[in-house]
């Protein structure tokens, strides 16, 4: 009886020294660990769910929901892949995203990444033969510039020992470049690549790489710029390809990365597909994805 008077009292002192705001002094309902709502002024308890882990559930339900979504396009649509990694929120994204397919000639990003490593290893710019090659190529993928700037760095042993500075852990080079095998969670990969302060490639690299891809030939700026939004950035290359042993069938690729003035949007994203029936159903495969991710990610 003497404990319960002392508790009484001192909760009273409380009130008047703290200006008539409640302080618990190790009161509870019947749940503890929970202040009483007399105490919280009918406020969320402070043991609830923090702003960071309310957002992380919020981004699950957004994966789950692109995840259906996807899953409704793959039963009517040929094979397809699609990763996305927001450097925002650092939230990573993939359906698929460890199915290898043939790079066509998305592996150009790749090859510029590696003739920038090199130029930067000599201490040095790129040389105005080597941006002579690397500008059609990216910019009107041009398949003859490619396979010189190919050649020029060393072939497939040269480009599968950049990888490893690059980080890309699934892809396989081939000797024909457009053959060469690659994953949609490796793309997202190198696309950050192009824009991380403390990757491999430095400032000078960066901003050679985003000017080129950013100013692709307007016949090939499809896939991924169609998910943004007006006013935003976007840097993409395509790979689109058929052959024999396919049956004529259509490889159609795109990665890129869309950003926003504010800086609220900063995403990669990479959707690659095989067996279309043609190059423009594939254009038209990639891009539903691509918007999809956007639709559902809430990006």
């Amino acid at each position: 009886m003497r404990s319960s008077r002392n508790l009484i009292i001192a909760v009273a002192a409380a009130v008047i020294l703290g200006g008539g705001g409640l302080i618990a002094l190790g009161m509870a309902d019947d749940d503890p660990g929970v202040l009483p709502s007399a105490l919280t002024g009918g406020r969320p308890s402070p043991t609830g769910p923090s702003p960071e882990e309310l957002a992380r559930i919020e981004r699950a339900k957004r994966a789950k929901l692109l995840d259906t979504a996807l899953k409704q396009v793959a039963v009517e649509t040929p094979d397809f892949s699609v990763a996305v990694l927001d450097k925002k929120t650092g939230q990573a994204y993939a359906y698929e995203g460890s199915t290898k397919f043939d790079t066509a000639s998305i592996v150009k990003a790749q090859i510029l990444a590696c003739e920038l490593l090199k130029a930067q290893d000599a201490d040095r710019e790129p040389t105005k033969s080597e941006l002579a090659l690397a500008k059609p190529m990216i910019q009107l993928s041009d398949n003859n510039a490619t396979t010189e700037l190919f050649q020029h760095l060393g072939g497939q042993s040269a480009i599968t020992k950049c990888n490893k500075r690059l980080g890309l852990t699934q892809t396989t080079v081939n000797k024909a470049w457009g053959l060469t095998r690659t994953t949609a969670s490796d793309q997202v990969k190198l696309l950050a690549k192009f824009v991380d302060a403390k990757g491999p490639l430095d400032k000078g690299s960066r901003t050679t790489a985003f000017e080129l891809m950013n100013t692709v030939d307007e016949a090939q700026d499809w896939g991924v710029p169609a998910a943004a939004k007006p006013g935003e950035t976007t840097t993409v290359k395509n790979g689109w390809d058929t052959r024999s042993a396919d049956n004529g069938l259509w490889a159609v690729n795109t990665i890129g990365r869309i950003t926003s003035p504010d800086g609220k949007v900063d995403v990669s994203v990479a959707v690659l597909s095989h067996n279309n029936q043609t190059m423009d159903t594939g254009i038209a495969l990639v891009e539903k994805v691509a918007k999809l991710t956007r639709e559902h990610l809430k990006y």
